[in-house]
């Protein structure tokens, strides 16, 4: 069956569409109150082994704020949980990993692991939503990026600079490589595993790739994203979000993906510049804009989508909506885009 709303999936192929397609990062979750219901009763890695619970939370932004796609519910940090590694999610305190990789003898107590063994329940949520969604709109999988996962692995929880993450980095990189690849290859796996459960393109979030100098972004991730993009992009189309990491738009877009995110602080043009032609644009609405009032949303809006200009580009936010924005203002962005046409 085709489906009934493709235009993320053609803006990606460098179509000329109708309009520009919308969707946000994180729009399945915290500022919901429908979400909300099920944290109440739910813990966090519940709610994304649960296929069920995953399916209601994954659809819910498309029946109430109308985006163009949906998107998993799920976390990247169910990848160093396959491996091996405890990963707790404190409510309101974020990710805790409890026995971080300090040096080569860790390396014992991770590896690649079965997918399909570890990973099913997301392959199982993946059918589910696709089932429930009924063609209506496509759905994005996807994983964490090889360096972000590094940073919370030997971190062992969040951090502004991951400064022990970069240090491991930086005083045993033998170590630090071999577990990349590992991280790598199980992101790969699991991916592909997505594609086949029905994911109609995927994401490579790298959250945290704006920490490392353009050098480094080079050693420590960029080399291990454009493995797992070399692996998919002729299965499904690929975005790479790599937040802060602006000064690699250029070498991002040398690894094929289809699309790039960005955040608010480059501006579109400049972006562009660096990124070229041949790739989508996708973003780069501040999220704390949300919290203003709904005209300025709407101005605001008007004026990103004006300024990346018509084609290729995918209005989004520059990060993950924030848990306090009103579901009114998540749907003024949303409504605000998809009423919007350029004048070509």
């Amino acid at each position: 069956m085709p489906l009934q709303n493709d235009l993320i999936l053609r803006t990606l192929s460098g179509e000329k569409t109708e309009r520009t397609p919308v969707w946000m990062m994180r729009q399945a979750g915290r500022y919901l109150p429908e979400y909300m219901v099920l944290r109440e009763k739910y813990g966090f890695f519940e709610r994304c082994q649960t296929p069920e619970l995953a399916c209601e939370i994954t659809l819910q932004p498309i029946d109430i704020v109308g985006v163009d796609a949906a998107i998993l519910f799920s976390d990247i940090l169910v990848v160093p949980q396959a491996m091996g590694l405890e990963v707790q999610l404190i409510e309101s305190k974020g990710p805790f990993l409890p026995d971080p990789i300090k040096n080569i003898a860790d390396l014992k107590r991770v590896g690649v692991p079965d997918v399909n063994d570890r990973l099913h329940y997301v392959f199982d949520a993946i059918k589910l939503i696709k089932k429930e969604l009924n063609d209506r709109v496509p759905l994005i999988g996807f994983a964490g990026a090889p360096w972000t996962l590094l940073c919370y692995m030997v971190q062992g929880k969040g951090s502004k600079t991951f400064d022990e993450a970069k240090a491991f980095c930086y005083a045993q990189p033998e170590t630090a490589h071999q577990l990349l690849q590992m991280i790598t290859d199980t992101t790969i796996a699991y991916l592909k595993g997505q594609v086949k459960a029905g994911a109609d393109l995927v994401q490579i979030f790298d959250s945290w790739g704006g920490l490392l100098s353009p050098d480094d972004f080079e050693i420590f991730s960029l080399q291990y994203i454009r493995q797992i993009v070399a692996a998919l992009k002729d299965e499904v189309p690929t975005i790479i979000f790599a937040k802060g990491a602006w000064f690699a738009l250029e070498e991002m877009a040398a690894t094929g993906a289809h699309g790039l995110g960005i955040d608010w602080c480059i501006k579109p043009a400049m972006a562009r510049q660096f990124a070229g032609n041949n790739v989508t644009l996708q973003g780069n609405f501040d999220p704390a804009k949300l919290l203003g009032p709904i005209p300025d949303i709407q101005k605001a809006v008007k004026k990103m989508l004006t300024d990346f200009g018509p084609g290729r580009h995918i209005a989004n936010l520059g990060h993950g909506i924030l848990p306090n924005v009103p579901v009114d203002h998540a749907r003024a962005f949303v409504d605000t885009v998809k009423e919007f046409r350029h004048h070509v």
